[in-house]
């Protein structure tokens, strides 16, 4: 009888433990090791600690999509501190910085780009495709066949990915792109944030007071560290809140465009989500297509300080 029990108790265990693989996606490895590459190849990073410090504080609350009523958990902002010279000495992210004011906050209203906002955007992709990161990028879409090895073409594709004006909202003039709404971040009927994925506009808001750090989001036992690279969190932005939002922290502008570009022309459906592991960090990679334009592009982080990798071994 015993040897029936404990027969029936293995049983379990490993249906049960079979259960949680065979449900878990799989690592897409191919992916994981270039973004790994890239990731040592991004001079451009700022160092936790070094270069910038975040104050986590406390995990943020459940809001409603739309309510602005929002209980806060961080009292302090999320960055206490930023080595803005090393920043503005980065010519990519300078020039970064240059766009961030070029874009109408609120979707339905039309973007008009002037011709200095135009030259602003040619010497960021210029800036960008000068980097290591970018270049790898480039000769691995080459090697599949998804990009022209002629620099210029590639130019182009960035853009028409990044930068290409669309309708986000039906019945309203060009409203939107790629870059506004991954990096700039945009408002829906005054009541609801969409996009905004990046940490250098995160601070940069937070430091002109126009958005509010309220926590930040995980699950039960996984508390972010300073030196986490992705965080979900939650904020207000010109008073209204996101409940949930997620970026990379402390990444150079040309990495992240590097890896949604590639996850962009690696797949053709409307919707692609990506499992990967980069440096400690095992994160989902979220990006959906606006026709031949990028609509919104983030990641999603899962766990990190390699604690998937403990959890797995276990």
């Amino acid at each position: 009888m015993l040897f029936i029990e404990f027969v029936s108790i293995c049983f379990s265990f490993l249906y049960f433990s079979c259960l949680t693989l065979c449900n878990r996606p799989a690592v897409n490895q191919e992916l994981s090791n270039l973004f790994n590459e890239l990731w040592r190849l991004d001079v451009n990073r700022m160092t936790p600690v070094t270069d910038y410090t975040i104050f986590v504080q406390g995990r943020a609350g459940f809001v409603n999509q739309g309510s602005n009523v929002v209980q806060d958990h961080a009292s302090q902002p999320l960055f206490s501190n930023v080595n803005e010279n090393k920043l503005k000495n980065i010519t990519t992210v300078s020039r970064f910085m240059k766009l961030l004011d070029n874009y109408e906050r609120s979707i339905g209203m039309s973007e008009r780009v002037t011709t200095e906002e135009l030259t602003e955007i040619n010497l960021f992709l210029d800036a960008v495709l000068e980097t290591d990161v970018m270049k790898r990028a480039h000769k691995y879409l080459v090697s599949k066949g998804q990009s022209s090895s002629n620099l210029a073409l590639f130019k182009s594709q960035l853009h028409l990915i990044w930068f290409k004006l669309y309708h986000r909202q039906r019945n309203t003039g060009l409203d939107s792109s790629g870059f506004e709404h991954v990096f700039v971040g945009e408002t829906k009927s005054g009541t609801e944030i969409i996009g905004f994925h990046n940490w250098i506009q995160f601070y940069l808001q937070e430091k002109s007071t126009h958005l509010d750090y309220k926590g930040y989001k995980a699950r039960e036992r996984d508390i972010p560290d300073q030196d986490d690279h992705v965080l979900n969190l939650q904020f207000s932005w010109h008073g209204t809140v996101k409940p949930v939002g997620s970026a990379f922290i402390g990444t150079s502008p040309e990495f992240e465009m590097a890896l949604f570009t590639i996850v962009f022309l690696m797949n053709t459906e409307r919707s692609t989500t990506v499992l990967v592991n980069i440096d400690q960090c095992q994160m989902e990679l979220v990006v959906i297509r606006h026709g031949r334009s990028l609509g919104t592009a983030y990641p999603k982080l899962l766990s990190s300080n390699n604690r998937h990798v403990r959890q797995y071994s276990h």
